[in-house]
């Protein structure tokens, strides 16, 4: 099952790396083209709390094999698109099929593996999470580099249909969940949320749509954001009082009564905010700042990945034996330590010194995925886990979005008010100004050209030195800020109090259902 959540997981930011070409392929303008990225988040949020909903319906077995075939068929399409709308279209069915992989997987795994086995499951399913958007970049980049655009939709297609053969072959419902779907589906029926459905759809929709597009049209300052950020808060105000009050909801939200899997959630959506926001500032700093290229800075960025991959199955080995607590806790601390680094990062810094931060970070996202999920669903009964798995990835998703959205408009507000405070030192009256000037002006007069034209030139140059910095220090400040974001959730800590088993605790149990 791991291989769909992996390529949902993948596409979500391989496609970034590739707009430069779509747009001059499809004809679209640098506006337009983001659409190709929002329309698949607007797509797969508003699958992934309706998945135990559809379970129940039509079981998940099932659920899960149509969203992969969907998604299989939408990356076929895309890859085959030559124009923009059929392109943002096909995307969208490619969100709606990935929307319920990550739900499905998870739950279907806690309702299979017995308990003591749990953590490693879930550590492997973490791996896909967190390794997909990690090297999704670097994989996209070698594939535009080297090949057509098409081929970071077509390599979905043997992937994906070796995914679909082998969950026909060898996963199976259990015979209870097999039955409580069948009952709660006949509630469902006499009741349908038709209401809750329409309630979330405009509300996660607009959400979504303020999240991605908000930051390019300067939030507030946009009739259409602010009429979007309206149109979700009404919505979504609405959904939650409407599914309080439903007889058979479509969205269970009384599972949040539960505290650890509201601590759990809550923490896990802040993870997934740093993780993306760093997923995506990083290579621009190395890129934009210190002058990598693609592929430069998406193999500086393959150490992480690796301490990742090395990690995440020892953590899982080690649930049952360290308490969850203590393990997000190093988690965080090391999240945060690595954020720290980060903010120390200067036009000198090497490929040596972002590999060292991005081990330490790496080892902290490590140290969080899998206690965070698991504990999160250890008390949820295995009927309701459906449930649960789609609210804790719909958190996840919108804290990325959410994290994304505020660190890059905080990203522009640090680097124009850094700029304008460099400008205010940059004064004629000033020696070391003017020694700079003429420094520059020499140079450039000894290549041969004009006194104007040089002095114009030095001019520029300096200028473009002050805003080069005053990008370094806006960097600076978000990195800092992303580790003290994450240490403000160590309170919730004291929530994430589960129940430990003991490594050899209980018997495996092999569960086979059809």
């Amino acid at each position: 099952m791991t291989f769909g959540t992996l390529m949902g997981a993948i596409d979500a930011s391989i496609v970034n790396v590739a707009l430069s070409q779509i747009r001059g392929a499809v004809g679209a303008t640098v506006q337009e083209i983001t659409w190709i990225s929002t329309g698949f988040a607007i797509a797969t949020v508003l699958v992934m709390p309706l998945t135990a909903f559809l379970g129940r319906l039509f079981g998940q077995k099932r659920v899960y094999m149509v969203s992969l075939g969907l998604f299989v068929v939408g990356s076929a399409l895309c890859g085959l698109a030559q124009t923009l709308w059929s392109l943002v279209f096909f995307r969208a069915i490619q969100g709606f099929g990935a929307g319920a992989l990550q739900p499905t997987e998870q739950a279907i795994l806690r309702q299979t593996f017995p308990p003591h086995e749990q953590g490693m499951a879930m550590a492997l399913f973490g791996m896909a999470v967190m390794i997909g958007p990690a090297i999704g970049p670097t994989l996209g980049g070698y594939i535009v580099d080297n090949y057509h655009w098409s081929w970071i939709f077509f390599i979905n297609l043997p992937v994906g249909m070796l995914g679909l053969f082998m969950v026909w072959r060898f996963v199976h419902e259990p015979e209870d969940i097999r039955l409580a779907n069948q009952a709660g589906a006949a509630q469902v029926r006499k009741n349908f949320d038709w209401q809750g459905i329409a309630l979330l759809c405009v509300g996660l929709a607009s959400l979504q749509y303020f999240l991605e597009e908000g930051q390019r049209d300067d939030w507030f300052e946009s009739r259409a954001i602010t009429a979007v950020a309206l149109v979700a808060a009404l919505g979504l105000a609405a959904f939650v009082w409407r599914e309080l009050t439903a007889p058979v909801p479509a969205v269970n939200l009384r599972l949040f009564k539960d505290r650890v899997f509201a601590s759990g959630t809550v923490i896990g959506a802040v993870m997934f905010s740093i993780l993306l926001s760093s997923v995506f500032l990083l290579p621009l700093f190395m890129q934009e700042i210190l002058g990598f290229t693609a592929m430069e800075s998406g193999l500086a960025l393959m150490p992480r990945t690796l301490v990742m991959m090395a990690i995440t199955p020892v953590i899982g080995r080690l649930y049952n034996r360290i308490s969850p607590r203590a393990v997000v806790a190093f988690g965080i601390l090391c999240t945060a330590a690595g954020a720290w680094l980060q903010s120390h990062f200067t036009l000198q810094t090497t490929s040596a010194g972002v590999i060292t931060t991005l081990l330490v970070q790496g080892t902290g996202f490590a140290c969080l995925f899998v206690p965070l999920t698991t504990a999160a669903l250890s008390e949820v009964p295995r009927e309701k886990l459906t449930d649960a798995t789609g609210l804790n990835s719909l958190l996840r998703q919108i804290g990325a979005s959410a994290g994304l959205a505020i660190f890059a408009t905080l990203l522009a507000n640090y680097t124009t008010t850094a700029r304008h405070s460099i400008a205010a030192h940059l004064t004629p009256d000033r020696p070391e100004v003017m020694a700079r000037l003429d420094a520059l002006t020499a140079g450039l007069l000894a290549r041969g050209g004009d006194a104007v034209s040089a002095r114009l030139a030095a001019l520029q140059a300096l200028d473009l030195t002050a805003l080069r910095q005053a990008y370094v220090l806006g960097f600076e400040k978000v990195f800092l800020l992303t580790g003290l974001v994450f240490l403000c959730v160590l309170p919730l800590l004291l929530f994430l109090k589960v129940k430990r088993l003991g490594a050899a605790a209980g018997p495996k149990i092999e569960v086979h259902i059809e």
